[in-house]
């Protein structure tokens, strides 16, 4: 039976996954169980196979842009691929108790971390094309291998984990490029884990249905609106979104969970003042040393 409920929270999740480009496991999931109550294994299994059809096409998109490191995504799917089909047994091994829950919980958690890494060395972008890097095998292959498990587990980490992970390991990646490499070894891993979940997991095909209805459109909707929204803000606000999450899955207390948020909000304020303010000048300072005509 199709939620329509679930469409439309599907739907204002995709909308954020759009606009940032990553959280679609991180956000999804939680909020299948926070807020319709589905159980924490069939929530992970339909929105693993819900993603395995949403991966492939901005896959396409970067592979014909050129923004894609072919030898590091498969280092990177070595690790991913039977690590993610692994995380699937685990996971119905914790299906008996509340481990995916606070596995998750702990993933999200991982997530904001990372995520605020990536805003500390966002202005560390390389110049490099996707094709001149110099591949690291074996810590991409632990990269994978570790990323893998926890999609397996969890279903967050395709994006929010393992991207961030490139980004340490090879800092000459522009922004699009470390993406576009994520995206396309998120397929095989996303299909391994959603094929794992298919035959051992708790898929419902209705779930996922209503998953896909609401995801398509509201994904479509946010990346036409991320060309003109600053992603600066929209990264924060996923983090705070995301730490939201993460505590009450770890049943954190409500009072507790608020002050976290409210710390969290009044850091990402000032610091994205003192980004602005750093910009500004560097850009007046720019202007200042322009010869004059």
């Amino acid at each position: 039976m199709i939620d329509w409920a679930l469409i439309a929270g599907s739907f204002v999740v995709a909308i954020v996954v759009g606009l940032t480009g990553m959280g679609g496991g991180a956000l999804m999931t939680p909020m299948m169980m926070l807020f319709f109550n589905v159980p924490p294994l069939a929530a992970v299994s339909s929105d693993l196979v819900a993603s395995a059809v949403m991966k492939p096409v901005g896959s396409v998109v970067h592979l014909r842009r050129g923004t894609v490191n072919l030898r590091l995504v498969g280092w990177l799917c070595a690790g991913s691929v039977p690590a993610a089909f692994c995380g699937v047994f685990l996971a119905r091994a914790f299906a008996v108790s509340d481990a995916v829950k606070y596995a998750l919980g702990v993933a999200l958690l991982l997530a904001v971390a990372g995520m605020a890494l990536k805003s500390w060395l966002g202005g560390r972008g390389g110049t490099s094309s996707a094709r001149d890097i110099v591949v690291r095998p074996i810590p991409t292959l632990l990269v994978g291998t570790v990323g893998g498990l926890v999609v397996g587990v969890s279903s967050v980490g395709s994006g929010s984990l393992i991207i961030v992970a490139l980004l340490v390991l090879y800092p000459a990646l522009k922004a699009n490029q470390l993406v576009g490499t994520d995206l396309v070894q998120a397929v095989p891993l996303v299909a391994a884990a959603a094929l794992g979940h298919l035959l051992f997991g708790d898929f419902q095909m209705d779930l996922t249905l209503s998953l896909l209805i609401g995801s398509i459109p509201g994904v479509y909707l946010g990346a036409r609106i991320s060309s003109r929204a600053p992603g600066g803000l929209i990264r924060a606000m996923l983090a705070i979104v995301l730490l939201a999450s993460a505590l009450k899955l770890l049943d954190v207390s409500n009072t507790l969970t608020v002050w976290a948020l409210l710390a969290a909000t009044a850091v990402t304020i000032v610091g994205w003042r003192v980004r602005a303010r750093a910009a500004a000048r560097a850009s007046s300072e720019s202007t200042d040393l322009e010869p004059a005509r």
